[in-house]
């Protein structure tokens, strides 16, 4: 636990050009504006049911309110247009909650942005097996949704039963060969691992199946009872056990294989995909626009959430943006947040480098004193376009960004899910 004060501080040091804890504050951000290129996200935070172990903002679905949630989140979209006017907006990711939980306002909403916005490219939607018929999927694609992600998690109806999701493992793998036959662009498939009383061979069982049923991309996730989650709640913070490390190790080491004998490639930490297929990713984006009650921002020189509360969301539309924190970016923390996302794809590039930050940007001089010691290490490799994590580099980055996530992540939602508009949250 000791060592953990040493080797964070100076791991933010080396990659954030920052030695303090990041604070979130109160305070309305600009608007972005000057944007050359972005993306959108779209949160949709109602669930049929709520699975306890989700980390994400989540209630349960409610005609009234998701009526209330729908007309200021117009009103939000109003507001932004006018900023995003010269933006390429390059796509738009939809997640929740369970996107899809009322068809007919998600293609309200849709066809809102698409009128509002200047926008092309992929459209890219989270799903839940149970609320993705064939009509709802003939709407995605009228509205020109390409990418797909099913959470299926499991396909052993025993797991999904302790986890407490209310689909079974036969009905899920009918919505992913449903899918599949809807000819979307990508269709990725969410499981998860390290779950209570799951073997390795268990685990083995859930990614063969997934993959005889031609599955484009395939991301795994392990189990973490974040403390502000029912399942942490229920367990009390300090008895929330990450899984065993060898454990993980094994299973990613079950996946590799299994999807490299498929035909699929690792293309991040925790994803692999088929060659001919398009990444789904939820999180790469470096610059983006977030709508709904918890979405959040990042637009260069800040990054802000707004309210997880739906009612405090709404009221405050349309008369201001309902931000509930923000904090100021500056160059070097922004070099630093793309770097995180890229050592999480894997891929580390001068030419995507230079793209973000200008011809005369060197990613060597930026990051050469965190990433050449990784190259002796043998967890990354210099290659002619940059750099690049190796097979035994992404395990490690896997424990590291879980690490980052078990304490960043749980302080900023564990607050702002208690507090509909909190003051400053420290890092």
């Amino acid at each position: 636990m000791k060592m953990k004060f040493l080797w964070k501080p100076a791991i933010q040091r080396a990659v954030t050009g920052h030695w303090k804890s990041f604070r979130m504050k109160p305070v309305m951000p600009p608007f972005p504006t000057g944007l050359k290129h972005a993306g959108l996200y779209l949160h949709v935070p109602f669930c049929g049911d709520l699975c306890p172990y989700c980390p994400y903002n989540r209630v349960k679905y409610d005609e009234g309110l998701f009526a209330r949630y729908e007309a200021a989140l117009h009103q939000e979209i109003d507001l932004y247009a006018p900023y995003l006017a010269g933006t390429t907006l390059g796509s738009l990711y939809i997640g929740g909650g369970t996107p899809t939980v009322n068809a007919k306002g998600l293609q309200r909403i849709l066809a809102h942005l698409r009128t509002a916005f200047s926008f092309s490219g992929d459209i890219c939607i989270e799903l839940h097996p149970r609320h993705m018929d064939d009509s709802c999927l003939a709407m995605m694609r009228s509205e020109g949704v390409t990418l797909l992600s099913l959470g299926i998690e499991s396909t052993s109806d025993n797991l999904l039963l302790k986890i407490g999701r209310r689909h079974d493992g036969r009905s899920a793998l009918d919505a992913l060969s449903r899918a599949r036959r809807a000819g979307f662009k990508t269709v990725n498939v969410d499981l998860m691992f390290s779950l209570p009383g799951q073997t390795v061979r268990d685990w083995e069982e859930d990614v063969r199946a997934v993959l005889d049923l031609g599955v484009d991309q395939l991301s795994t996730y392990p189990m973490f009872a974040f403390p502000y989650t029912d399942l942490g709640r229920e367990k009390r913070a300090r008895a929330v056990m990450r899984p065993p490390g060898r454990t993980i190790r094994k299973m990613l080491e079950v996946t590799d294989t299994l999807c490299t004998a498929n035909g699929l490639q690792r293309c991040a930490v925790w994803s692999w995909l088929r060659p001919s297929g398009q990444k789904f990713s939820s999180i790469t984006r470096h610059q983006y626009i977030g709508f709904g009650p918890s979405a959040a921002s990042m637009i260069g020189t800040h990054f802000y959430v707004n309210s997880f509360d739906v009612d405090a969301y709404a009221d405050s539309l349309p008369g201001k943006r309902p931000v509930a924190l923000s904090m100021e970016i500056d160059k070097a923390l922004e070099m630093g947040y793309w770097l995180y996302w890229r050592v999480y794809e894997l891929n580390i590039t001068d030419r995507d480098f230079r793209r973000e930050f200008g011809e005369d940007a060197s990613l060597t001089s930026a990051f050469g004193h965190a990433l050449w010691p990784l190259c002796l290490a043998g967890l990354a490799e210099h290659t002619s376009e940059g750099f690049r994590i190796t097979p035994s580099g992404a395990y490690w980055v896997h424990r590291l960004q879980n690490e980052y996530s078990l304490n960043y992540i749980d302080r900023l939602w564990g607050v702002c899910r208690r507090n509909a508009w909190p003051g400053e949250v420290v890092l």
